[in-house]
């Protein structure tokens, strides 16, 4: 089986900063893996690169998904839209529609499924819409399937963008600071959603994180950047304090005394998508 992401010599520039420098990696199917670092230290720019929404600088290495490069050398190869169908991304700040239903925010994971004609239609299938009805069951929101998405808590908002990614069918799901902006206990809710929809789809799991605990009771792997370059790649088991100290520098100790532990138990899931 191939690797699920390979990313080999990748590095990305803005302004003359090096964002990303010469970072290679490979993550194997249904691994739950945590991306963690300071703040600048490159996450959100790694999984945007992965997920082929930002080119990396010319000439830099490639990056393949599942078998299929998406982007090389720089460029977003003309394949990035198919192999894009498949990778789920969970922003900080949702990136969902507030004035559109919740229904149809979780619709859109269906897009890139979709004929060119339907998708400027936004014509869907009552399949489709049956899918996305069994997501947000999922997630406990098929209640607020037919109300306005701006008017849902941030909790609430997150998980929608999750049963996004579950009516998508993504096999990869990436996840930018998914709880930075929740409460401890919405918190607490959205990452056990994350890790049982990732075990019960079998799906590849990479999420960037500040919250070590949540990290570590997450993801069995943990890839950490500093400056740009992966500086720990390893279980999560082994982050004691020397490793740490490698990551964060002096502020490790304040870093691990403003982890906050999980309040909420994890959700009960009805079964799978069909």
């Amino acid at each position: 089986m191939s690797a699920a992401i390979t990313l080999s010599r990748l590095s990305r520039t803005f302004a003359g900063h090096r964002a990303l420098d010469d970072v290679s990696l490979t993550i194997h199917p249904g691994e739950r893996v945590a991306l963690i670092g300071p703040s600048g230290s490159g996450k959100s720019t790694l999984l945007r690169l992965i997920a082929g929404l930002l080119p990396a600088d010319r000439g830099s290495g490639e990056i393949v998904i599942h078998g299929r490069a998406i982007q090389r050398d720089g460029r977003i190869l003309p394949e990035a839209r198919a192999i894009r169908a498949r990778v789920g991304f969970v922003f900080q700040q949702f990136n969902l529609v507030g004035r559109l239903p919740v229904l149809t925010n979780v619709l859109i994971g269906r897009l890139s499924h979709l004929p060119l004609w339907r998708t400027l239609l936004r014509f869907f299938a009552l399949a489709d819409r049956r899918a996305a009805m069994a997501a947000l069951a999922r997630v406990g929101l098929a209640e607020f399937a037919a109300r306005r998405t701006g008017t849902l808590s941030g909790g609430q908002q997150q998980r929608t963008a999750i049963a996004r990614a579950l009516c998508q069918q993504a096999d990869i799901i990436l996840a930018d600071e998914p709880i930075a902006s929740l409460d401890p206990e919405s918190s607490a809710l959205v990452m056990d959603l994350l890790t049982a929809v990732a075990r019960s789809e079998r799906a590849t799991l990479l999420v960037s994180l500040h919250q070590l605990d949540v990290a570590v009771r997450a993801c069995e792997r943990v890839i950490a950047l500093r400056d740009g370059r992966i500086c720990f790649d390893g279980p999560s088991s082994a982050l004691n304090g020397d490793v740490l100290h490698s990551i964060y520098g002096g502020r490790w100790a304040e870093v691990l005394r403003n982890a906050e532990p999980a309040v909420a138990p994890a959700p009960t899931l009805v079964p799978s998508l069909p």
